[in-house]
This record gives C-alpha cells, structure tokens and sequence, in this order.
C-alpha cells in the first residue's frame, strides 16, 4: 500500500506542476510574446495552444481528483470527517477544507474560461479583432486566467501547509 501511496502522491505533484507549469508559462511568456504586435496569426495560434492546454489541463484535473482522494484516504480522511466540527477545526482539517474549496473554485474559473468565454473570445476576435465586444471578452478571458493562476498558486501553498504545517 505505502508504494501505491508513493505512486499517486507522486502523480499528484506531477499533474499539479504540469497545470500550474503550463497556466504561468501561457501567462508569462506565450501572451507576452504575442502582445507584442506583429505575429501574423497571433490569435489563431493562442487559441490552438489554448485548445492544447485545456486538454492537458482538464486531464490533470482528473487526475488531481483521483490522486487526492486516494491520498487523503490513506492518510485517515474520510468524507464523515468532513461533517466533524473538531476534525475541520483541526489545522488538517482547515488545510484540507481550504485547499478543496481553492481546487473547486480552480475548476470552476477553468469551466466559464474554457467553455464560454475562451470559446467567445476566440470566435469575437476572428471575426473583428478590434471590435469592442471582441476587446471586451479578450479582456475577461484574460481576467480569467490570471484570476486562475493566483488560485493555483494558493493551492501550492496550501499543499505545502497541509503537508507541513504553519509552524
């Protein structure tokens, strides 16, 4: 059992640096690069590359749902405990309770950037790129994401706390 646990911890981490990985390289340095002007099909390729990631990503989110469930069953936590006042006052428990709801509210944004804005975007921007609407959605998939990128950073610090500790 205890390689098992050792294979999807291993896993987990793996998925949650592809995610968090491949979110601030697109913010960092594809969206940078393209902004800069000049890059004939500049919109065609981020859309492509962003089609590509949420692939990836979704499919890390899978994986994070399997892995952290199985490792929070091994290290004692079941969903009765979710319903313990003491369990959830306990620094794991609040650890565990935050980092669950930061990886929620992760899907969540990921949904409505992914399947109706992203999509919005990219068809508003192919149509006219200068046009309001275009601007207007271009800005809120851009929201989105950073918005995106701050809850995965919070889920790292989170992880690092529920395996560590704050003091």
């Amino acid at each position: 059992m205890h390689t098992l646990y050792l294979l999807s911890v291993t896993l987990h981490i793996l998925a949650a640096a592809t995610w968090v990985g491949g979110m601030l390289f697109l913010i960092l340095v594809v969206v940078p690069w393209l902004r800069r002007g000049g890059r004939s099909g500049a919109a065609r390729f981020l859309h492509e590359t962003g089609v590509r990631f949420r692939d990836v990503g979704w499919g890390c989110f899978a994986l994070l749902a399997v892995t952290g469930a199985f490792n929070l069953s091994v290290r004692g936590v079941h969903l009765a405990d979710f319903g313990d006042p003491r369990w959830r006052a306990s620094s794991f428990g609040r650890a565990v309770t935050v980092k669950l709801a930061l990886f929620a509210a992760a899907v969540a944004l990921s949904a409505v950037h992914d399947f109706w804005v992203g999509p919005r975007a990219t068809r508003a921007l192919s149509h006219d790129a200068v046009a309001p609407e275009a601007q207007r959605l271009r800005g809120w998939a851009s929201r989105l994401g950073r918005a995106n990128a701050l809850v995965a950073l919070a889920l790292v610090v989170t992880a690092v706390v529920l395996v560590r500790g704050l003091g």
